[in-house]
């Protein structure tokens, strides 16, 4: 994992806001445990520094202007397995915090919530700990509880003709957190037939979003992640 010591830190900045950027980087400036801070404003400028740089811990927002910030924390994971990355977003809807932290994200924390600082953060990161707002931990634990079986309640036998092998195919890749453009391009299928896949998968599972579909599959045992 990161330094765990009081080793020198890399950090990632994705903020498309530019105030709230430059604030965030003044703060890790002033903290002696940094060493760089790397400043992005896109999705793409974060793909290159991720692919180029050295990262240990990673700041993302999630609304960038060309496209979701899970993708940059994806990326971050694939090249840095051991880098952190916290979400700094204002997006606290229930199947975004739940696709952020299936991507790998370690901390969430609420723009708005200023009971937790961006050092803190880190410092809670570095310890082994998870950052979240109060808000983020109520909506985990409301999910959780949603989602849980009855005590004594066997699972269903695995129903694999419920979907169709293309449609298996889809929730398999959104599962993993990957946009529908994403998954169109794995996929090779027009990125137009994909919602129609989704919403195909959504009624066969009587689900209403990407979390509870991925939850009743894995349920009914179709889908193992």
């Amino acid at each position: 994992m990161p330094p765990a010591d009081q080793s020198k830190l890399s950090v990632l900045v994705v903020e498309d806001c530019e105030p709230v950027a430059e604030r965030l980087a003044s703060i890790l400036h002033g903290w002696s445990r940094v060493e760089t801070v790397a400043v992005c404003y896109t999705l793409a400028e974060a793909f290159a520094e991720i692919a180029t740089g050295r990262t240990d811990i990673a700041l993302v927002d999630l609304d960038l202007p060309d496209g979701s910030g899970i993708s940059a924390i994806r990326a971050l994971r694939r090249r840095t397995p051991d880098a952190h990355s916290i979400i700094l977003s204002a997006l606290s809807d229930s199947h975004v915090v739940v696709d952020a932290i299936a991507a790998g994200a370690t901390g969430y924390v609420l723009k708005d919530d200023e009971s937790i600082g961006v050092i803190a953060a880190i410092t809670s990161v570095l310890e082994g700990k998870s950052p979240m707002s109060a808000t983020i931990a109520r909506l985990m634990v409301a999910q959780i509880q949603s989602r849980s079986q009855p005590a004594g309640t066997e699972a269903s036998a695995p129903d694999s003709s419920l979907l169709t092998a293309r449609e298996h195919e889809v929730l398999s890749a959104i599962a993993r957190g990957f946009s529908y453009k994403e998954v169109a391009n794995i996929l090779g299928i027009s990125a137009q037939t994909v919602p129609v896949h989704v919403r195909n998968i959504y009624r066969k599972l009587e689900s209403s979003n990407r979390a509870e579909a991925v939850y009743e599959a894995q349920v009914r045992g179709i889908l193992k992640v």
